[in-house]
């Protein structure tokens, strides 16, 4: 990975990490197996076709993962709080029960 804007953009995506303490560095314990990580990269792109902007993501390979051990402290939910706000609303407005 040569190319200079690639590099920011992973630079970036790294910073995000520390901006938002969201990982902490410890030893690994033994008998225990490291999550592989890996590089995704993908351009955004214009209504012309043209790339402007490089976006890089740092995602753990899902499948090296146990539940029980970190899992649920992983991921963060995807959802905005106003977006949850509304659904809950809605389903009490209809009388819905939610799981």
């Amino acid at each position: 990975m040569a190319d200079s804007t690639w590099i920011e953009s992973m630079e970036e995506e790294l910073h995000q990490f520390d901006r938002l303490d969201v990982w902490e560095l410890v030893d690994r314990p033994l008998c225990i197996n490291v999550i592989n990580l890996k590089w995704l990269w993908k351009n955004k792109r214009d209504e012309e076709n043209t790339v402007i902007r490089n976006k890089s993501r740092l995602v753990a390979k899902g499948y090296a993962q146990k539940e029980g051990v970190d899992f649920e402290e992983s991921f963060a939910p995807v959802a905005r709080l106003e977006a949850v706000r509304l659904f809950i609303a809605y389903a009490a407005h209809k009388s819905f029960t939610i799981y």
